[in-house]
């Protein structure tokens, strides 16, 4: 995505995350404004930033750097807030990742997975009209063989953006598709290759078994690709979110994670345990349906958006 956010994307990501910074700092706030920092206090706070999803760990740590600042009597709202900020800041920042599939080798294959509903689909489009609005050649490669619903959707994507769209029929061998597919776009010099796959998780052997064969089979092709792959992850699930990425980011070499629909839930907050948890950094966030509503993920703006601060 383009390094640059739009303008007003920091309004809509603090619109987006509004849920969650009222749940998190009202009660927060309340507690170290009226009186001076205590282990009754520390303990409160712990209980709150749990309760918003950020983890134990986590949670357990943020305290720690409360305790260490010593905040007297009569603290004013905005500095328990950039406190707070700071706090999630530090455990994010180390986790920021970028995602760039235009300064990498030609073709650049992008290989998309999580679970149905997550936003995968979506956010393969909104990074395709991204890349063709920015002049590159670009291929979507429609790998979820099963549901015909997706394959419609990415093609839409597809017409929109002018990328070039491939598909199959009902059940047809997705690792067959991507192997024709990445093929074809070596041949005819396509700078980025999106690769969309099925979620279902009813049975996760049969769906790792096939992400792993479509990456065998790309390996054949060139022993580097895929050159990124992105987990896909559903922000309103909360903590399902981070055991989805134990799922997927264990077997799936996953290379980066994407948050979306942060827009209006109350769950923004799990984005912490899951970028702790993650072998791989969190590189792209989703707070609405518009193409620019897919942005790269910043450790600070996101901190202060969701403890209620504007940037």
């Amino acid at each position: 995505m383009s390094d640059t956010p739009k303008k007003g994307w920091f309004q809509r990501l603090s619109a987006g995350l509004s849920r969650s910074s009222k749940q998190m700092t009202e009660q927060v706030v309340a507690s170290f404004v009226k009186e001076p920092l205590s282990e009754e206090a520390l303990e409160q706070l712990e209980e709150h930033l749990i309760e918003s999803d950020l983890g134990p760990a986590a949670s357990a740590r943020i305290v720690e750097r409360f305790r260490a600042l010593r905040f007297g009597k009569g603290q004013d709202e905005r500095e328990i807030k950039e406190a707070l900020a700071e706090a999630v800041a530090a455990e994010l920042t180390p986790r920021q990742g970028t995602f760039d599939p235009l300064s990498g080798p030609k073709p650049y294959v992008v290989l998309f997975v999580g679970v149905n509903g997550s936003g995968k689909t979506t956010t393969l489009g909104k990074i395709a009209a991204d890349l063709t609005a920015r002049g590159a050649k670009v291929m979507i490669v429609a790998g979820d063989t099963f549901r015909a619903a997706a394959r419609e959707q990415l093609k839409v994507w597809a017409d929109r953006s002018g990328a070039h769209f491939e598909s199959r029929r009902d059940g047809a061998d997705a690792a067959g598709l991507a192997f024709d597919a990445y093929t074809k776009a070596r041949a005819e010099s396509y700078d980025v290759v999106l690769i969309d796959t099925a979620g279902r998780l009813q049975n996760k052997s049969t769906l790792m078994d096939e992400l792993l064969k479509i990456v065998r089979v790309l390996k054949k092709v060139d022993a580097e690709a895929p050159h990124e792959t992105l987990l896909v992850l559903d922000a309103t699930v909360g903590r399902n979110a981070l055991e989805q990425e134990k799922i997927f980011g264990r077997t799936a070499y996953v290379s980066g994670v994407v948050m979306t629909k942060l827009d209006g839930t109350a769950r923004g907050g799990v984005l912490v345990p899951v970028a702790r948890a993650s072998d791989a950094p969190i590189k792209l966030i989703g707070v609405g349906e518009g193409i620019d509503d897919l942005q790269p993920f910043d450790a600070r703006a996101f901190s202060r958006s969701l403890v209620g601060l504007e940037d």
